[in-house]
């Protein structure tokens, strides 16, 4: 008969303490292994079933190799922008000279880190060289020469990323509640056909690329027609424009989230993927017309800049609800919903602390200034678990 103080050879006592101790181990390996597994789940895993999750990336993160931001956005995010490198007058200064170095290391840690990556933007009417709109002696140049123009541009800078850059900002606040079409130097010299041919040049230089119209403020219902009646003319026609990109620079009590949840779902039911571009809150003060139009310049005052110490308990609780009742809309809407991106990581860096008004304390983002995670952040993190 087996001996009844021995397992398999072994006294029975010390057999239950190694595997007490053994299952101790396993369960503190598993503990761990989970606590290691949270600490690395970010937004862009929470929503990976609804849309991307991503973040605009500034030069001076690469110049500075900046391994802490570069972690979180690789925690965080699974799409990335490029705040200001592939705008014109950064990457194609002027004619035959182009800078290359910064989009190459966006488009390698974009590749490495398996994101979806979005060129902001082809055509402008802002941060466009000294010169694209007149000749040698300062006479504007004709239609046919900024066409050619616009069509190296584009062809040379999408097929140089063609098959790795997933979309591109085509063409950018083309469209003004008041004007129609913008009066910028684009409609003056080439007419609204410029803005068709952009699409059309960049579709033929990269036809699997995603191509957006983007703008802010389309909350605007005059703005919104505006939109929607360019979609329903190009698709009819055949010109390849296949996202709506709506920035997303939000104040704390405006826009009306009813009309910007309208427009939301007007360019959904047009038939375009929707893209949050650039999203932020401002949390400030103002007293001017909320604009994202980046020649607004207001003078620095005291009554603007009131929260230097540190924000307020009720600001941030309005700022959490502000975030928590966006991505509700979002996520009602996940079916045409393609992509959420942040204009930044951290409030230190956002571009919200000297727009319009320079030297401001703003807090628009979901890490604050030591790069810890917002009560914002977890309020949209919570909306999925």
């Amino acid at each position: 008969m087996p001996n009844p103080t021995e397992i398999n050879g072994i006294n029975r006592r010390e057999f239950l303490t190694k595997t007490s101790i053994a299952l101790a181990g396993i369960a503190a390996l598993k503990s761990n292994a989970f606590a290691i597994a949270a600490k690395n789940t970010g937004l862009k895993d929470l929503y990976k079933k609804d849309f991307s999750i991503g973040t605009a990336i500034g030069a001076g993160t690469f110049r500075r190799n900046d391994e802490e931001m570069f972690g979180i956005i690789k925690r965080e995010f699974n799409s990335i922008t490029a705040e200001n490198e592939f705008k014109w007058s950064v990457i194609n200064p002027s004619e035959n000279e182009w800078k290359f170095d910064f989009p190459d290391q966006f488009v390698k840690f974009g590749l490495e880190n398996h994101m979806y990556m979005l060129g902001h933007c082809l055509v402008w009417h802002s941060q466009v060289p000294r010169g694209l709109f007149t000749d040698e002696s300062g006479k504007q140049i004709s239609k046919e020469a900024l066409l050619k123009k616009m069509e190296t541009h584009i062809t040379t800078l999408v097929d140089k990323y063609k098959g790795k850059m997933n979309a591109w900002d085509v063409v950018n606040e083309a469209l003004t509640p008041e004007e129609g079409w913008r009066k910028s130097n684009w409609i003056k010299i080439i007419g609204p056909e410029f803005m068709e041919k952009a699409f059309q040049y960049a579709h033929e230089a990269d036809p699997k690329a995603h191509l957006i119209y983007n703008d802010y403020n389309e909350e605007d219902p005059k703005r919104r027609q505006l939109i929607v009646d360019v979609i329903k003319d190009y698709k009819k026609r055949g010109i390849p424009i296949m996202g709506i990109g709506m920035q997303g620079h939000l104040n704390l009590e405006t826009p009306d989230l009813k009309e910007w949840e309208a427009s939301l779902v007007a360019f959904g039911q047009a038939g375009m993927k929707v893209h949050v571009t650039e999203l932020d809150i401002d949390v400030l003060p103002y007293n001017w017309n909320r604009t994202a139009d980046v020649s607004t310049n207001v003078d620095y005052a005291k009554t603007l800049n009131p929260y230097v110490d540190g924000l307020p308990k009720d600001i941030n609780d309005k700022l959490t609800k502000r975030y928590e009742d966006i991505f509700k809309i979002l996520l009602k809407h996940r079916n045409f919903v393609e992509r959420v991106t942040f204009w930044g990581v951290s409030d230190d860096q956002s571009w919200k602390n000297n727009f319009p008004v320079r030297g401001r304390t703003n807090y628009p983002l979901l890490f604050d200034r030591q790069h810890k995670p917002k009560d914002c952040y977890y309020a949209i993190a919570a909306l999925k678990k």
